[in-house]
């Protein structure tokens, strides 16, 4: 970053007007004042999926809280876009997602089981999906290695399960 701020200067010290020396002085200290405000802003951590397909997808995703399982959707991706699906460090080590491809039809699925439904849906708990009147739904597990940010990417090749 600083790198790229100290390869513009020149061309910004020519547009004022100033002199090298204090031109130098002035990239100097606007330097020093913007790499203390970015070093006191914290990085972003965050749950991020792309579709780098070439269709719209809806992706669920599963995860544990403190409260235990929770699975919610849908996140509408048109191709090629991303979404942050969870905000903040991530807490847990797995991530479970289920994607339909609205466009050309199929999923990418796996083998770990949890509620859905076709609205929009936040759902507590993993047992009993149909009897509770949701859907049943088979995710594919994400090991984030415990990192505090992931960015998944689904792309026309790598269907766990799906079709």
């Amino acid at each position: 970053m600083t790198a790229a701020f100290f390869s513009s200067a020149p061309g910004w010290r020519r547009s004022l007007g100033v002199g090298r020396r204090a031109g130098t002085i002035l990239g100097f200290a606007f330097a020093l004042a913007s790499g203390s405000l970015v070093a006191a802003t914290p990085a972003r951590a965050d749950l991020r999926l792309c579709n780098m397909t070439s269709s719209r997808v809806g992706i669920a995703l599963g995860y544990r809280d403190a409260q235990g399982w929770v699975t919610e959707g849908w996140w509408n991706l048109n191709s090629r876009g991303c979404e942050t699906l969870l905000k903040g460090q991530l807490s847990g080590r797995f991530y479970y997602v289920y994607a339909m491809d609205y466009d050309r039809g199929g999923e990418w699925s796996g083998r770990s089981f949890m509620c859905t439904r076709e609205r929009e849906f936040t759902v507590r708990g993993t047992e009993d999906c149909l009897a509770r009147g949701f859907d049943r739904s088979g995710f594919f597990e994400v090991d984030t290695g415990e990192q505090k940010s992931w960015t998944i990417q689904l792309t026309e090749t790598n269907r766990p399960g799906g079709q």
